[in-house]
């Protein structure tokens, strides 16, 4: 029993230090970051729903300056907003589950984040906040809020060199 155990333990220390793991992670790069950031703010101008005047999109701030984050690692940043005008006869908590639901769909299926469920923040008034990730590095954070206007994005890349 102890050299099965003493072989599976020196196994997987092997693997490990020879890279083959099977959750191996991509390799971050800025320029990979930046490139899907600015697909990403293509993809929201471009998308039918946003696209709408309507929705009152606006890029607050587009990702094309590194921005430094310390020892030589840079950043790039999207900010934008969209309104999701609240029907005379729609109550506060269908419009924000409403609105909820639209960013959701919109960052999981348009713009491929992984988003992070939160049920604690249902029925809540105040407004929603979504998260979601990519693996090339980026966060992007959304408020629902209940006045205008009602999607506040913040996109960002993680801290990487160039």
């Amino acid at each position: 029993m102890r050299v099965a155990r003493f072989l599976a333990v020196g196994l997987a220390a092997v693997m490990v230090t020879s890279g083959c793991t099977s959750e191996s992670e991509p390799e971050l790069s800025l320029e990979k970051a930046v490139a899907e950031l600015q697909k990403d703010t293509q993809r929201l101008e471009t998308d039918d729903l946003f696209k709408n005047p309507l929705m009152k999109l606006h890029v607050l701030q587009r990702p094309d300056k590194d921005i430094p984050c310390g020892k030589e690692k840079f950043k790039r940043v999207l900010q934008a907003t969209a309104d999701n005008e609240r029907a005379k006869e729609e109550d506060l908590d269908s419009h924000l589950d409403k609105s909820e639901q639209v960013m959701e769909n919109t960052l999981s299926q348009v713009l491929d984040y992984e988003v992070e469920e939160d049920g604690t923040q249902s029925d809540a008034l105040e407004g929603r906040f979504l998260l979601g990730r990519k693996k090339v590095g980026i966060m992007m954070n959304v408020q629902v809020m209940p006045e205008a206007p009602t999607w506040r994005l913040r996109a960002e890349t993680d801290c990487l060199s160039r």
